[in-house]
């Protein structure tokens, strides 16, 4: 099967411009035949009107017109002058109106047809288009007088007239006379067409109508999928096009619209430092702390994508847990082999009560630590402990949990921030010690006031250049990508009504965390009294 294949931008345009240049070209043709037949008419009219005038002068003809009978002579003589007149004919009619001359012989003594006679027996000259007995034609008639003084009594009339195909004729003479010039409006025409075809083509990137129609397309699918809002700014500060979750995060405008009154603070850092690319700009929208990503665009303006800070911070800290979950495992498994290996090889070498005791060991260490944590009701946290107690053993770093600490199960609702904290801290102690043998500790309690968490570890502590800024977004000491942790937790933190600081005991560096009561474990004793 053949699929016929759809001319191209350029030749649909070139093809609608021939339509309508010879459209136009068919229109003026049209116009201009008018205008010449109006003018042949009128020419050949005057010309018929000139000869009928002078033979209306000639004697014979007056002395004709007077007697109102046929004379061989005078119709030899007005033949004659139809001829030097190049007229179709010229025509001699008594009062009566019998031809008196004609250019057949055979019609003499006939009346005149044409109906056309009552202007010049009125004594008044006229050009009309009538139907004689030769065709329609162009007639000038005019009143013989008698004795030829005008002004006396009307005895006969002449009648000089040229035939419509003669008219024609002239017309179509003008028309080939400009015909050169109408071709050369169509070549012209034609070259323009072409040209402005291929300068459309080249502004819009060489794509097809229907191609722009898909990316339009494809254009408003990605914008409604994509979980940013989207703006796109013209060179003038105009907002020329705003994404669903655009118009969601700024209250439901639509385009176009001025950055300025859609939002001032985007508005006034692009006015003065100019659209320059920027990634993760803290704005604030409406309130509510946004991440702002900036692209400037190469024939002026911008396009900027941002989103919610806290919905970024959540997917950072689901990415951290992820990971962390992944080390945990990791750690248990080179743990666990190691382990098994230990076992395996003491049973090959038949020291089999020496490999029941590594067992026991593990057995009784193991239950130690779970029984450290038999008052953490936090299973989440405590499952996040065991692993980074087997992530320890893999650095060979020593890791426990204070003896006496307790959560209760109240602290479960906010799981995902204690995990998230409680991750990064542990985290970072490890690295603090940097492969080197060192002791990291955790302890965790609550009161009447709420809960805390310590972080305590035996590394050389926080660089006195970052102990203002630690807390930061992209702020920290091991390099470019990081510094993202402790800020995530900071916000989380602070978000609750918590407070995260870090200080140093002796030689020991301390991170302190502490979260107020939930709201629902501070109606108890309300509701209890109620």
């Amino acid at each position: 099967m053949i699929l016929s294949r759809r001319p191209t931008l350029q030749g649909r345009l070139v093809r609608l411009h021939l339509m309508v240049l010879c459209g136009m070209t068919v229109l003026l043709v049209i116009v201009q035949t008018a205008q010449l037949y109006r003018e042949a008419r009128a020419r050949l009219g005057e010309r018929a009107l000139t000869a009928s005038r002078i033979v209306a002068q000639l004697p014979v003809v007056v002395r004709g017109a007077e007697r109102g009978t046929q004379n061989p002579d005078l119709n030899a003589r007005v033949n004659a002058l139809r001829d030097e007149a190049e007229a179709d004919f010229i025509v001699v009619g008594n009062r009566a109106g019998i031809r008196l001359a004609h250019p057949l012989t055979d019609r003499l003594g006939q009346p005149m047809e044409g109906g056309d006679n009552a202007e010049p027996f009125a004594g008044r000259e006229v050009v009309t288009v009538a139907r004689g007995s030769l065709g329609y034609s162009v007639r000038g008639k005019v009143p013989v007088w008698q004795g030829g003084v005008t002004g006396t009594r009307v005895v006969g009339v002449v009648s000089t007239g040229y035939l419509m195909p003669q008219v024609w004729h002239l017309v179509l003479s003008a028309l080939v006379s400009l015909l050169p010039w109408f071709i050369l409006a169509l070549s012209l025409g034609t070259g323009g067409a072409v040209w402005a075809a291929r300068r459309l083509r080249a502004e819009i990137l060489n794509l097809e109508p229907e191609q722009i129609a898909q990316l339009a397309q494809q254009q408003r699918a990605v914008l409604a999928a994509l979980r940013e809002g989207v703006l796109a700014v013209g060179p003038g500060g105009l907002v020329t096009l705003i994404s669903s979750r655009a118009g969601a995060m700024l209250g439901g405008p639509s385009a176009p619209a001025p950055l300025a009154t859609l939002w001032p603070e985007l508005a006034l850092f692009t006015a003065g430092s100019g659209a320059a690319r920027t990634q993760n700009l803290e704005l604030s929208l409406r309130g509510q702390p946004v991440l702002v990503n900036i692209e400037p665009l190469d024939g002026g303006g911008f396009v900027v994508g941002f989103r919610d800070r806290a919905e970024a911070l959540a997917l950072a800290d689901e990415l951290t847990h992820a990971r962390g979950f992944v080390d945990v495992l990791r750690a248990q498994t080179h743990e666990y082999q190691n382990r098994l290996h230990v076992l395996s090889g003491l049973l090959q070498l038949g020291r089999s009560d020496e490999a029941l005791r590594v067992l026991n060991a593990e057995i009784h260490a193991d239950t130690q630590f779970r029984q450290l944590l038999r008052d953490v009701q936090v299973p989440r946290l405590v499952a996040l402990l065991a692993g980074k107690r087997e992530r320890a053993q893999e650095l060979g770093v020593d890791f426990e949990v204070v003896e006496g600490s307790s959560l209760s199960a109240v602290w479960e609702r906010h799981a995902d921030t204690l995990v998230s904290a409680v991750g990064n801290l542990t985290e970072n102690a490890f690295e603090a010690l940097a492969g080197q043998p060192g002791y990291v500790s955790v302890l965790i309690g609550e009161d009447p006031d709420g809960m805390q968490i310590e972080v305590e570890d035996t590394g050389p502590g926080v660089s006195p250049h970052l102990a203002q800024t630690l807390y930061a977004r992209g702020v920290s000491s091991k390099g470019e990508g990081r510094g993202y942790g402790l800020h995530g937790v900071m916000t989380r933190v602070e978000a609750l009504g918590g407070t995260l600081r870090h200080t140093r005991r002796g030689e020991h560096t301390v991170f302190q965390l502490s979260l107020p009561l939930p709201a629902a474990r501070l109606q108890l004793p309300q509701e209890a009294g109620a």
